[in-house]
C-alpha cells in the first residue's frame, strides 16, 4: 500500500525554500487541505510552479496571503489582487509563462528533454534572455524544462496503490506535473481499494506517486 499520511503530516515533509509544482486550474483540482497544511505550519520561500494563483482565500491564493511564497512561475495572476501587489511590492518574484509553454515546459522535465521549440513569445518580452534557434527557416525560442522538489496533487479518487484518476476538467496540470516532481503528494478525495479504478481510468500511474493525503488519517 502506498505511504497514506493527513495533510498536516505531509506539509511536514516539504520544507521551507522548496520548489512546488501545484496542479489546479483556478483551484479547480488543487490539494486544498495541504495547502492548508502548509500555511497552517508557516511554510515560508517556496517556489510556486503552477497555471495560476487563483483568487484570494482560494487554492495557491490561501499560499500568497500567508506570505509562504517567494517566486512564483505561472500563466495567469490576473484574478488574485494580492499575486499583483506583492509583485508590484517587490515581495513575490514573478515569471510570467504562456500557458502552452508552461505545459510543455513540465513536460518536457518529467520525460527527461532538454527543453521545448516554440514560436510563442517571439519579438515580445517573452523572448529576452532566451536562446532562439532557427530551423528549416524558422525561428523558434528554447524553452528550459521545469522540474520541481515536490509536486501536490489533487484528484477523484487513488487506490491503494497510488493510481489516480480525476474527475472531467480537474485532471488539468495534475497528470503532467506528477511525471515532473522528484516527490509527488496526491490528494484523492477518496482512497478507495486496488482494482476499484479501471486501468482505461488510470490517469496518474501508481508508480509516479510517493505519497497520499488520506482526510480520515
Amino acid at each position: 500500500m502506498k505511504s497514506t499520511l493527513n495533510a498536516a503530516a505531509a506539509a511536514a515533509l516539504i520544507p521551507d525554500g522548496a520548489s512546488l509544482l501545484i496542479g489546479g486550474f483556478m483551484a479547480v483540482g488543487t490539494p486544498e487541505h495541504l495547502i492548508d497544511a502548509l500555511v497552517e505550519r508557516g511554510a515560508r520561500q517556496l517556489t510556486v510552479i503552477a497555471n495560476d494563483t487563483a483568487l484570494p482565500g482560494h487554492g495557491i491564493g490561501k499560499l500568497i496571503s500567508a506570505g509562504a511564497v517567494a517566486r512564483v512561475v505561472t500563466s495567469h495572476i490576473g484574478l488574485n489582487p494580492e499575486t499583483q501587489a506583492k509583485m508590484l511590492a517587490g515581495e513575490i518574484d514573478v515569471e510570467l509563462v504562456p500557458q502552452g509553454t508552461l505545459a510543455e515546459r513540465i513536460r518536457a522535465g518529467g520525460v527527461g528533454l532538454g527543453g521545448v521549440l516554440t514560436p510563442t513569445g517571439l519579438g515580445t518580452e517573452v523572448e529576452e534572455g532566451k536562446r532562439v534557434i532557427e530551423v528549416e527557416g524558422k525561428r523558434f525560442l528554447l524553452e528550459t524544462p521545469i522540474t520541481a522538489d515536490f509536486a501536490l496533487l489533487g484528484a477523484w479518487q487513488a487506490d491503494y496503490i497510488g493510481n489516480l484518476t480525476y474527475t472531467l476538467t480537474a485532471h488539468n496540470f495534475n497528470p503532467v506535473m506528477a511525471m515532473a516532481g522528484r516527490t509527488v503528494i496526491a490528494e484523492p478525495d477518496a482512497i478507495v481499494p486496488t482494482g476499484v479504478i479501471g486501468p482505461d481510468a488510470v490517469k496518474t500511474p501508481g508508480v509516479l506517486v510517493d505519497h497520499l493525503v488520506s482526510h480520515t488519517a
